[in-house]
């Protein structure tokens, strides 16, 4: 019949299996859908690696990552990168410096050990909105935030004091770049106050809190550029940012806690604020 057909019998025989193929891609089409669906943030956000990571972790998907790439492109289910943002703090040329305790080590084996930080600007019909937020590099979660209509030192402690509840921090490393605002009286006193140890980024290094500077990358390119907020109040964009860091910190999928949501993970790893995770 092969050669009748003027086809090999490899290929006769792959052409038989395609039905059964096409059966499971539609199979898995629809699991891609649900992840999609599952949050509307995963639709505007979720490429092909936090799918894959999503149907391992919620469906036991076990097959292999070329099939779901194809029929991601297949169904136009890619996404495009987006633009970066850029720093935006100036460093105070006339204040004391802290070393970096961190060397671009951005994890931790546990919890409340390792915090980093940094102030972000974002353009409102009103005015800017700038925010502070503080992360922890055990699973990357944000801890503590502030969002204020200027960037002023008092920004920044209140994000930290935000991070300090409940939270058992003496000791901890806090990095941060070497913007006026963390060199500050106010700031350095509050550091003090919690017992952390200061760690700051060499001069002109943004890449030493590259961490840090990923979540705004993330931040905007998954939210905020999808938004125009120049043409929003800054309350509407403060409940948009509120929102997209409760999705970020309990919902969204992160590569580095194995694709738990960075609080989900948390939560498995502490029995209790101060516990050690072995």
């Amino acid at each position: 019949m092969c050669r009748a057909l003027g086809v090999s019998e490899q290929g006769y025989y792959r052409a038989l299996r395609r039905p059964e193929q096409g059966w499971r891609d539609r199979g898995l089409l629809k699991q891609i859908y649900e992840c999609l669906q599952e949050d509307e943030e995963n639709g505007r956000n979720y490429g092909v690696r936090r799918i894959i990571a999503w149907l391992r972790l919620h469906r036991g998907y076990t097959g292999g990552d070329r099939r779901i790439y194809r029929i991601c492109r297949e169904h136009c289910l890619t996404i495009r990168p987006r633009r970066r943002p850029n720093g935006i703090t100036r460093a105070d040329r006339q204040a004391e410096k802290s070393e970096n305790l961190i060397n671009r080590d951005f994890t931790a084996p546990n919890p409340n050990k390792k915090f980093l930080t940094d102030i972000t600007e974002i353009p409102c019909s009103d005015g800017k909105l700038y925010l502070a937020a503080v992360l922890d590099c055990f699973d990357g979660s944000i801890q503590g935030f502030h969002m204020d209509d200027n960037m002023k030192a008092e920004l920044c402690v209140q994000a930290l004091e935000n991070a300090c509840r409940g939270n058992c921090v003496e000791g901890a490393i806090l990095h941060s770049d070497r913007g006026s605002q963390f060199t500050s009286q106010a700031f350095r006193a509050a550091l003090r106050h919690h017992k952390f140890l200061q760690s700051m980024s060499g001069a002109g290094r943004c890449y030493d809190n590259a961490r840090m500077e990923s979540f705004f990358a993330t931040l905007k390119k998954e939210k905020l550029y999808q938004m125009d907020t120049s043409s929003l109040r800054r309350d509407e964009v403060k409940s948009a940012v509120f929102r997209y860091i409760c999705y970020y910190n309990l919902r969204r999928i992160t590569s580095v806690t194995g694709g738990l949501p960075p609080l989900v993970y948390r939560a498995r790893c502490m029995e209790t604020p101060c516990s050690t995770v072995a």
